[in-house]
């Protein structure tokens, strides 16, 4: 099968976006930054000579969402068309957060349904239950991962890789991981998590900013000892081709409903720490994650008002008019930077009003709250994590699939 390339010029790129679950619309960034690869990434999914053979005659179950295309000259098809096409049994498919579509607001529980297109059962991992059952693993003889991460902790795609992980080593079935390009996996950044913090927006001991592809993540949960009881899973991870951590890449589809574009995603990981202030960062607009602001902020000559939209139909200050700082014209970041939030803790003038009670889990410790309300500049606090971090980043090397 022919392998082909979707990233040529700007206007594809917009046609892409406008067939993808949401516009997608690419931002200019600075090239000097980051290295661009010249020869153009191949994902794990276009690969298909490299994984049918391991699909064929079984019983398949795909996690996948909008994002699991495989790319040709003119546009993309789905995953699980392309393999139904090929005759593949497909018999059910799993959905993360924001499900199928990419549609659902970040954190919103997503029912069971049937894909309208197909009759496939699609079975939710942001409901009833975030690891599938073993009745829902029971008819499944191979399963197969093929989701677009951003390469941030709190980015759940990981989490629900991690239940996937336990459950198909917990009933015996095999893992096809069909990997692709992190858009942040250019650093590595961040406190990591502490133990005591471990939920679904955190669940192992990694920075904020991983530096890891899904297929790396995968061999590192494994390898680490991650995975409840210790459990191994039996994962063949399918690579990326042309490939390396500094390779700069364009996002063609947008990953969830609040990264429309490469600005947002190379934001969220210093703008999705808000998650848990009393702050909107852009949700509500046609600007995600490129933004910051309050009423009570004081007034300024940029200004903009939430409004209900696809994926945040009930935004922070909805219908309010916040004053804030814009970004989207900010240089492309090469590390974590908490200097926003620090900003906004300091424009806020009730302290006791800024931090909510889910911030802990989402920063992945106790002390960074403490830390801002103390006063004690970025630099101090960055010199908190560096020792854990510097131990991460060696364990990483022995999992790396990319140099």
């Amino acid at each position: 099968m022919m392998l082909f390339n979707v990233f040529k010029n700007t206007v594809l790129f917009f046609l892409l976006g406008l067939i993808s679950c949401g516009n997608f619309a690419k931002q200019d960034a600075k090239k000097e930054d980051v290295p661009i690869q010249k020869a153009e990434p191949i994902v794990g999914a276009n690969q298909t000579d490299a994984y049918l053979p391991l699909l064929q005659g079984k019983r398949v179950g795909i996690v996948a969402n909008a994002t699991s295309v495989i790319f040709k000259s003119q546009g993309y098809t789905h995953l699980v068309d392309s393999l139904l096409a090929l005759q593949i049994n497909v018999v059910k498919v799993f959905a993360p957060e924001h499900g199928f579509r990419c549609t659902a607001d970040a954190g919103e529980l997503i029912k069971d349904s049937k894909d309208t297109k197909t009759g496939l059962s699609i079975l939710s991992l942001h409901g009833s239950n975030k690891k599938p059952t073993a009745d829902q693993m029971k008819d499944l003889d191979v399963m197969v991962f093929d989701i677009q991460d951003v390469g941030v902790r709190f980015y759940t795609y990981i989490s629900t890789l991690h239940y996937v992980m336990e459950a198909c080593a917990e009933n015996n079935v095999p893992l096809i991981i069909l990997d692709r390009p992190n858009p942040n996996g250019h650093y590595i950044d961040g406190p990591v998590l502490e133990p005591a913090y471990k939920s679904f927006v955190g669940m192992d001991p990694i920075p904020l900013v991983h530096g890891l592809t899904i297929g790396e993540y995968a061999q590192m949960a494994n390898g680490e000892g991650w995975l409840q009881n210790n459990v191994k899973c039996d994962v063949t991870i399918i690579k990326v081709k042309n490939y390396t951590h500094q390779t700069r890449y364009s996002l063609p589809i947008k990953p969830s409903p609040n990264l429309p574009n490469d600005k947002a995603i190379n934001l969220y990981p210093s703008l999705d720490i808000f998650r848990g202030t009393i702050i909107n960062v852009g949700r509500g607009t046609d600007f995600q994650m490129q933004c910051y602001g309050a009423p009570f902020f004081p007034k300024s000559e940029f200004s903009y008002t939430p409004t209900s939209n696809m994926g945040a139909k009930h935004p922070r200050f909805e219908g309010e008019l916040c004053y804030g700082v814009d970004l989207r014209n900010t240089p492309f970041l090469n590390q974590f930077t908490l200097k926003y939030l620090i900003d906004a803790y300091q424009k806020t003038p009730d302290k006791n009003t800024f931090f909510g009670s889910t911030f802990d889990i989402h920063a992945g410790n106790g002390i960074l709250k403490k830390q801002i309300e103390s006063g004690m500049s970025e630099n101090d606090i960055r010199k908190t994590w560096e020792e854990d971090l510097e131990k991460y980043k060696v364990k990483r090397l022995n999992y790396i699939l990319y140099p």
